[in-house]
């Protein structure tokens, strides 16, 4: 049986759902390098289903290092965690930001983990976010609100 490609009104709902940013790293699509796509959350390959609940904005770096994966190591104590959720999960209860909004830093043993996996403080991510903050362009998400950045 083929997989169902989400349909033009399901992207356009979970991408403006997400604000245009990537619900993991954060960026926001109009400046990314990366394409962005509508990734499952609980992969296809888990089990994971079509619905909107499955869905979200990820740019292509987040989402090529997710991959199949729904957990991974907390570095802090090495044993395995879920990588965040971002239909179930807060966000500000897993990560936060340091104090120029440049920097996530994981919070929980989630947060940690999708850190990690995801290389959420990836070079070319921290600068964006370094330039779009010097231009007055960027956007702090913490997850419903946003602030300034």
């Amino acid at each position: 049986m083929s997989k169902r490609r989400p349909s033009a009104l399901d992207r356009k709902t979970v991408s403006h759902r997400a604000q245009d940013c990537c619900e993991y790293c954060k960026c926001p699509a109009a400046y990314s390098p990366d394409s962005f796509s509508i990734e499952h959350i609980i992969p296809s390959a888990r089990g994971g289903d079509e619905s909107l609940a499955n869905l979200a904005l990820a740019c292509q770096g987040c989402n090529n290092r997710k991959f199949t994966r729904v957990e991974g190591e907390d570095p802090v104590n090495g044993e395995r965690a879920p990588l965040f959720h971002p239909r179930r999960d807060h966000w500000t209860d897993h990560f936060a930001w340091n104090v120029d909004s440049t920097i996530m830093i994981g919070l929980t043993p989630t947060g940690r983990a999708t850190i990690e996996c995801l290389q959420l403080n990836r070079p070319g991510i921290v600068n964006l976010r370094r330039i779009l903050i010097a231009a007055d362009l960027y956007v702090a998400f913490d997850n419903l609100n946003l602030t300034s950045g």
